[in-house]
């Protein structure tokens, strides 16, 4: 069979020949030979040389409800067929259906939604904001956070692996509240690891100016390795925060929209004193189509007072999409699947702590975590990096993350059934087995 044939051996090798030609060789892929995923359905994804895997890492936690589902593709198809593109200049039907539907669900009082097409430009945004409202470049963000790949992002990204300048437009300064393991805080228990970190954080303000701008911080870190503050600890960061009148960003693109089972967004966790005053969000929403945003207190959202338009965020497709995604996700209660489901894979990953090489299984709902260390105690970035590609040998995809890249990273879809846990739960063991 010939290079050029739909599936034919030899397909990826081909491909990744002419990627490396016209791209940038930062710009990475998983596994040793990568693989061009050509289609799917469910949970269930087949490449370009015609082998089918179970997929647990969807895009990167973006493909929320599932590959191909009909309700999705039809409302896509439908709009598309009527108009693909005009622009926030013109009145846009699906975008404001869309906002109104995320505004109801943010918890966020008097809101106003902005939409973006990435993650990226989600934080960028709120960056943007917060700094105009406060009248401030000082910004508080999470170590080992990461927030996006532009500029301004990057520059509140404290996780080093992907922050590959250290030139800022604004000035951030990195506080604990989320990774333990290899701080001075690895002993500590929940209630004390949560009064060490309110500590930091008032230490950190009192070396700076005054008037800080925000905190912008991940409920779960996704990059980070799906590291996770005790429950109510940003409840605690917000009282120090109300008493500077520094504004709170919730970075939901990974914990949004039910993901972990537990609540809707990741800041319900810590709710004893109400919603932050943004939320960004993304991935799972479009469930692959291009699309994220802001949802703000109007207060903060106003801050502007020069004209903006976006030329690409919220388009008829998208929003229409979008809002058809979303419906879907709440008919078919997937938060509750995320609960319940995520418990049966987390209960038959367990047999997984028993191997040396692993120091702990974590996370909540579809949005699990499992860090690999050597026998010294150390990150084993090479045994995560074995483990996918058995994994994927094996019929199965996840993801790896973590300051040192030592975590395997599993976020399936919300849709996932029991058996197909299992069944991915069973892989990754014998996966874990070869590898450590």
């Amino acid at each position: 069979m010939s290079e050029d044939s739909d599936h034919g051996k030899g397909e990826h090798a081909s491909l990744a020949r002419r990627r490396a030609a016209v791209l940038p060789s930062w710009l990475d892929t998983l596994y040793s030979e990568p693989i061009d995923i050509v289609s799917g359905s469910g949970r269930h994804v087949r490449d370009a040389e015609g082998n089918n895997y179970l997929d647990f890492f969807g895009g990167i936690l973006t493909t929320m409800t599932g590959h191909a589902v009909p309700e999705v593709t039809e409302a896509v198809a439908a709009q598309a067929g009527r108009i693909l593109h005009s622009s926030t200049l013109y009145l846009n039907r699906p975008m404001v259906e869309l906002a109104e539907r995320i505004a109801e669900l943010s918890g966020i009082e008097d809101p106003r939604v902005f939409f973006t097409t990435s993650g990226t430009e989600a934080n960028d945004t709120a960056l943007l904001l917060a700094t105009a409202h406060r009248c401030s470049n000082q910004i508080l963000a999470l170590r080992n956070s990461y927030h996006g790949r532009s500029f301004s992002s990057l520059s509140v990204t404290g996780n080093r692996a992907w922050s590959p300048s250290s030139l800022s437009p604004v000035q951030t300064s990195y506080v604990h509240g989320s990774r333990r393991r290899g701080t001075p805080f690895a002993g500590l228990d929940d209630a004390e690891f949560t009064a060490a970190c309110v500590n930091d954080l008032e230490d950190v303000l009192a070396q700076l100016h005054g008037n800080v701008a925000c905190l912008i911080a991940e409920p779960i870190q996704g990059v980070g390795g799906f590291t996770a503050p005790p429950d109510g600890m940003f409840a605690r960061f917000r009282e120090v925060l109300d008493r500077h009148g520094i504004l709170w960003i919730s970075d939901e693109v990974q914990t949004g929209w039910g993901r972990t089972g537990e609540h809707f967004w990741g800041w319900q966790a810590h709710a004893d004193n109400g919603p932050p005053d943004m939320i960004t969000f993304a991935k799972g929403v479009g469930n692959g189509l291009p699309i994220a945003g802001v949802v703000a207190r109007a207060e903060v959202m106003e801050s502007l007072e020069g004209n903006s338009i976006s030329t690409f965020g919220g388009s008829p497709l998208t929003a229409a999409g979008a809002l058809a995604n979303l419906e879907h996700h709440l008919r078919n209660d997937l938060r509750g699947n995320a609960r319940e489901v995520g418990a049966v894979l987390r209960a038959e990953l367990s047999e997984a702590e028993a191997l040396p090489a692993v120091g702990e299984i974590r996370g909540r709902g579809l949005m699990l975590g499992v860090e690999l260390l050597r026998s010294d105690g150390s990150p084993a970035p090479e045994l995560a990096a074995e483990t996918t590609e058995q994994a994927r040998a094996r019929g199965l995809l996840i993801g790896k993350g973590g300051l040192e890249g030592n975590v395997l990273r599993i976020a399936p879809p919300l849709s996932l059934t029991e058996q197909e846990a299992r069944q991915g739960a069973r892989v990754l063991l014998e996966a874990l087995r070869v590898s450590c």
